[in-house]
């Protein structure tokens, strides 16, 4: 006959078993999730070739700050995919631990289109034109409106971020924090690509008030060095 005691440690082991078990599965989901998370975040590197040293513009929560950081890295040779690539380098940036601008560990762009800024029209000269003499040459003229998408140079470039809304969702809600994060990203595609001479911001293909409730998504941003600007003296938050 079974003791009374031998009874008990068999089912204390039988707890144990079933306990040990569920909690395998459990870590075994995690480590599944980790994964996932990670290969969702994993920068547009280009499959082969070597790395290259770029400039990211790296925000500061502590003092509201920007500045640049030199990393080596392996981008796409195709334009758009290399203002991707440098975006999410930027964002797993700052998913890191000990980060000073902490992010989710989330995939932050679906897409960066590069566009052409157009030109408005034309206007006629007193020149005449060499093909024809009996006519006025014309000129490209942009608007005249300080506002207009019109290039400062030829070549300039608008680029439209379309950011994911599973990033916008989940990102810091707060004035700074949320224009950092833009002015980061805007400084770092101006500081590789400088053709691009504005940055949009869409959500999910679509266009968006604030980032997380603060920082204006309504407006085009200016590609330029801002590594001494900060949230306070740059315009664009609410």
């Amino acid at each position: 006959m079974i003791q009374r005691h031998q009874r008990i440690v068999f089912w204390c082991l039988i707890a144990c078993i079933v306990g040990m078990t569920a909690l395998l599965v459990v870590e075994r989901q995690r480590g599944r999730d980790r994964v996932s998370r990670l290969a969702d975040q994993t920068p547009l590197d280009a499959p082969t070739g070597p790395t290259e040293s770029v400039t990211l513009e790296f925000a500061n929560d502590n003092d509201g700050s920007l500045h640049p950081g030199k990393r080596d890295i392996a981008l796409p040779i195709d334009e758009t995919s290399r203002a991707r690539a440098l975006i999410d380098h930027l964002i797993t940036q700052y998913a890191q631990p000990g980060s000073a601008h902490p992010l989710p560990p989330n995939s932050a762009v679906n897409e960066v289109f590069l566009l052409p800024l157009p030109v408005v029209g034309y206007e006629p000269s007193n020149t005449p034109s060499a093909l024809h003499p009996d006519r006025k040459a014309t000129t490209l003229v942009g608007s005249k409106d300080p506002n207009a998408l019109k290039p400062k140079t030829v070549g300039g470039e608008l680029a439209v971020v379309d950011l994911r809304s599973s990033f916008a969702d989940g990102h810091p809600s707060g004035v700074e924090v949320e224009s950092l994060t833009l002015l980061s990203i805007v400084g770092t595609l101006h500081a590789n690509l400088p053709q691009i001479e504005q940055v949009r911001f869409l959500v999910d293909g679509m266009p968006r008030e604030t980032l997380a409730g603060h920082a204006d998504l309504t407006r085009i941003y200016p590609a330029r060095d801002l590594s001494d600007a900060t949230p306070a003296t740059d315009e664009g938050s609410h």
